[in-house]
């Protein structure tokens, strides 16, 4: 049922959605918002002279999560980091090569596991905490914040393997040989996440969001202990803190597997693929949750006719109530900010129609 709308929380669409309220237009952000397809981050990631070094400088990253904001209408601003500083801050090396992606030492053992010493994560995580403090006043009253972590089994792939890999076959076989440092890993990431999101939403965030980008790698019968229960743990423990914010679970790839996943985890609101049929997302998951999603990245890249037929697509489909517009995965690097703007400006306009 859809509450009526407070006069303290109206402004805050995102909001809204996620808590059951009544909406007066679909809130819309995506994901990557801040990042490689602005010119003025691009200015700002030279400044830094590393992407690193731009994730731990608060007045940088600060100055790269509004940025979007000030050119587009958006509903929500995303934290600027990487879902990789919790391994660095475990103590394991990490380097982001050009062209090439993030490079980590790997863990493929129990004496690297007992090596992560987990004591050090408030002080090393601590500038992305000064980053959110720096941000929450720049807002606009209706712009909510959003804060985020990766999920364990996909954090974990990437120590594994050691930075990113086509097809994640270490951490696989380690995952389905039941490998016991595997299962410590999971633990220790899983209670570092809770940290990290913790310190998140007492310096300033309003929603949070845990990406489970290679969630697909699993079969279903690893699914629970190595997706869900992962998350459900994660949730778990920041309810048990006292922390009420809502929260975004996206388990790429899961396809029909989403609705077990909306089953079994308490989650706020769920991130959807691309591609994922709208006609299943509406029959399957909405009366269950709200969704986020699912326009293909690729789609928003092209332009023109083609995209705003997929928009309209999804919005005939999914009510605005109910759904968070978004991508089904990050924005392009090659995106042209034109196609942004008509992207939103179709969603407006539509919603206005609509009503």
């Amino acid at each position: 049922m859809i509450e009526s709308v407070s006069s303290a929380s109206s402004q805050k669409e995102l909001l809204n959605v996620l808590n059951g309220r009544a909406v007066s237009r679909r809130p819309l952000w995506f994901m990557r918002q801040a990042g490689r397809y602005l010119k003025e981050y691009k200015q700002v990631r030279e400044q830094a002279g590393s992407f690193l070094k731009l994730c731990y400088t608060p007045e940088l990253a600060a100055e790269v999560t509004i940025q979007p904001l000030r050119r587009f209408d958006l509903d929500a601003a995303i934290l600027f980091s990487d879902i990789l500083v919790i391994p660095q801050a475990l103590g394991s090396t990490l380097d982001f090569v050009e062209n090439e992606g993030p490079v980590l030492q790997t863990v493929r053992s129990k004496d690297d596991v007992s090596k992560l010493d987990d004591n050090r994560i408030a002080e090393i995580l601590g500038p992305i905490i000064e980053t959110v403090k720096l941000v929450k006043p720049q807002l606009k009253p209706h712009e909510s914040f959003i804060g985020f972590c990766g999920a364990p089994w996909t954090v974990a792939t990437y120590m594994i393997e050691g930075g990113t890999s086509s097809d994640r076959a270490l951490a696989k076989k380690a995952a389905f040989s039941g490998e016991a440092w595997f299962d410590q890993l999971i633990d220790i990431l899983v209670e570092t996440s809770i940290e990290y999101l913790a310190m998140q939403v007492a310096g300033g965030v309003e929603v949070l969001q845990i990406f489970d980008s290679w969630a697909s790698d699993l079969p279903d019968i690893f699914r629970g202990k190595y997706c869900f229960k992962p998350i459900s743990r994660i949730i778990s423990g920041l309810r048990d803190k006292g922390i009420t914010v809502p929260i975004i679970g996206f388990a790429r790839g899961l396809g029909s597997g989403q609705e077990e996943f909306v089953d079994r985890v308490d989650v706020s609101a769920v991130g959807v693929e691309s591609n994922l049929s709208l006609a299943w997302i509406r029959d399957n998951l909405i009366g269950k949750t709200v969704v986020q999603g699912n326009l293909d990245p690729v789609l928003l890249d092209c332009g023109g006719p083609g995209l705003a037929i997929n928009i309209e697509h999804i919005l005939q489909h999914l009510p605005k109530d109910r759904h968070i517009f978004n991508l089904g995965h990050g924005i392009r690097q090659t995106t042209d900010v034109e196609h942004v703007s008509q992207m939103i400006d179709i969603v407006r306009e539509y919603d206005n129609k609509s009503g």
